[in-house]
């Protein structure tokens, strides 16, 4: 790819986002009301909008890595990954009706909160520390990447940028909290949305239209929709995706604390429901563009691939290819993807930023402080932990340039932590029997097991043992100086070793969905078998009011009154208010 001189409409649209960013940083951290408590700084006071809500949740799921990849998988695969589209919708309900409702009842600061309500304090260390690993591995890679990208595209100092980006990100986001967070990806979100819009609207006219696009795609066998192959080992299938991405959705949106954090964010459990709900239209929309867009691209390059040629390197940079081929037909379109780019890193990195700072504050030091310094200068602290943790990240870039094709492991464990973080809340809201054994068991045998797997598939990988077959890439139409030959170039004859062991070529849709079931098929029996007396000492606001209605009264009452009982007796001592809410922690099951 090469380099490209940005003009002066492209530097003043890039340097006007962030400047914006910027502003709305030093606007709630300077001007707009005090935030002292971790509520005001993690939840914005329980005050905020939907409306913008909604569009930080998806700009939190809109990662460089996303916008990047999901044409390039559609580009390379055809369309069946377009089915998580249903995938997103079916993860609504679940999220609604099962994970939304506990969180909001419990009023938790951090969602991890609810597996010491639940279970134990060690459930939640556990979660906290596996969510906290996760992200300081992820989040570099997040930076990495548009990073990388606007090296490849002028030429600047990959470092440079990267630095510079993040420091901007990791300023506003400290000073101005939740609030700055969800305007900053407010913002963000609409700037890439109107990068997406441009290449949708271009890349329609140039080639001829929606029937032209269509057509050539047919041709290409890129439309596919309905491979009902039940084998789990193929890499795209309507099963393996509609299932797997409805377990990664499910553990993205409904138990992941950066994205749930949103949902606890606004004044009433029916506002959280519209957040999710406009989460879910604008989600839908964002996906079937970039999908589209791969289709776009595929009807512009149909007959000379730029993979196979050497234009790009890696198929993830046909986006950015596409748009710098057509660039100089609009001025400023440049300057305006390149921060469109940016800007889905800044939203997933400043999000992940603001719930990092909150769980290691809740989960590892609020409890080794005084009292009156833990509640007084809550946001204060949090405040120094971003910080650290953005200039922790910002130091591993330079790392991450160092490990090449580790950026895809370090990518592919969160397959290993997602999984069973999603098997223990579920465990924990919709099994009242379940138990802290159980739910300890069931989390560290789920997590040694896909760890194994995640491991065992990128050495595969690595050593070319596991290819993934491509839909055919033509090049007859490229200029003989750049290709000789009339050729169609496919991977439809590459093959899996056959002495790889099936289980490592399970599709990696569905990691999730297994390191969820592995930890309840293994914790529930634990339960089940280790259940005592004292495992009927059970806060009814644990569970999932789905399952409640299917609960007889009996067993709910009789659930409630022990814990009733002695939250009574607190009361008639005249235990202050703090002491009867630490009863939600009972450490006895």
């Amino acid at each position: 790819m090469n380099f490209i001189s940005l003009s002066w409409a492209d530097y003043t649209l890039f340097v006007l986002m962030f400047g914006l960013s910027l502003a709305i940083g030093i606007y709630h951290g300077c001007f707009s009301k005090q935030q002292k408590t971790a509520t005001d700084y993690l939840l914005g006071g329980k005050k905020m909008k939907s409306f913008p809500v909604a569009m930080s949740l998806v700009a939190s799921t809109l990662s460089g890595l996303s916008l990047l990849s999901f044409p390039a998988e559609i580009y390379l695969h055809g369309t069946l990954f377009m089915l998580l589209v249903i995938s997103i919708i079916l993860m609504g309900f679940a999220v609604n009706f099962i994970y939304l409702p506990v969180f909001w009842k419990l009023q938790v600061t951090t969602i991890f909160e609810y597996l010491e309500i639940r279970f134990h304090k060690s459930i939640r260390t556990i979660a906290s520390s596996l969510f906290t690993v996760n992200n300081f591995i992820y989040l570099p890679v997040v930076i990495y990447v548009p990073s990388l990208a606007f090296n490849q595209v002028t030429g600047f100092n990959l470092h440079i940028i990267a630095v510079v980006m993040s420091l901007l990100c990791i300023f506003y986001t400290t000073i101005g909290g939740l609030k700055a967070v969800v305007w900053t990806d407010a913002l963000q979100l609409s700037v890439t949305l109107c990068t997406l819009g441009c290449v949708f609207i271009m890349g329609t006219i140039s080639v001829g239209g929606l029937a032209s696009i269509w057509e050539r795609a047919e041709q290409g066998e890129r439309i596919e929709f309905f491979n009902f192959n039940p084998d789990p080992t193929i890499r795209n299938t309507f099963w393996t995706v509609l299932i797997g991405t409805l377990f990664s959705w499910t553990s993205f949106v409904g138990t992941n604390p950066a994205t749930a954090q949103r949902f606890l964010a606004v004044s009433s459990l029916s506002e959280a429901r519209k957040v999710l709900v406009i989460f879910i239209a604008l989600a839908v929309i964002t996906k079937i563009i970039c999908g589209f867009s791969g289709l776009i691209i595929y009807a512009k390059y149909y007959d000379c691939d730029p993979l196979s040629i050497g234009g790009i390197r890696k198929a993830d940079q046909i986006l950015a290819y596409y748009v710098l081929d057509v660039a100089n037909q609009i001025p400023g379109l440049s300057g305006l993807f390149v921060a469109g780019l940016f800007s889905t890193a800044l939203s997933t990195l400043s999000t992940f930023l603001n719930s990092l700072s909150g769980i290691i504050y809740n989960d590892f030091i609020k409890s080794l402080l005084p009292v009156n310094i833990a509640e007084n200068r809550a946001s204060t602290f949090m405040k120094i932990i971003t910080v650290v943790i953005g200039l922790v990240s910002v130091g591993m870039i330079f790392i991450i340039d160092k490990l090449g094709t580790l950026i895809e492991l370090l990518s592919t464990l969160s397959g290993a932590t997602l999984g069973p973080i999603l098997g223990v809340f579920t465990m924990g809201m919709l099994f009242p029997f379940a138990n802290k054994k159980g739910a300890l068991t069931g989390m560290l045998i789920s997590l040694s097991f896909m760890t194994m797997v995640v491991i065992k598939y990128q050495i595969h990988v690595w050593n070319g043992d596991i290819k993934y077959p491509t839909k055919p890439l033509h090049t007859y139409g490229c200029n003989e100086t750049l290709f000789h030959g009339n050729q169609t170039i496919t991977l439809k004859n590459e093959k899996s070793s056959a002495e790889v062991f099936w289980l490592y070529r399970i599709s990696v849709h569905y990691y999730v969905l297994i390191g969820a079931t592995l930890s309840l098929i293994t914790g529930l029996p634990v339960s089940w078998f280790t259940a005592t007396k004292e495992t009927l000492l059970l806060d009814p606001d644990t569970i999932s009011p789905f399952v409640q209605r299917f609960l007889s009264k009996s067993v709910l009452s009789f659930k409630e009154e022990p814990l009733q009982k002695e939250l009574d007796t607190l009361v008639t001592k005249n235990i202050n208010k703090d002491d009867k809410e630490g009863m939600r922690y009972p450490n006895t099951n």
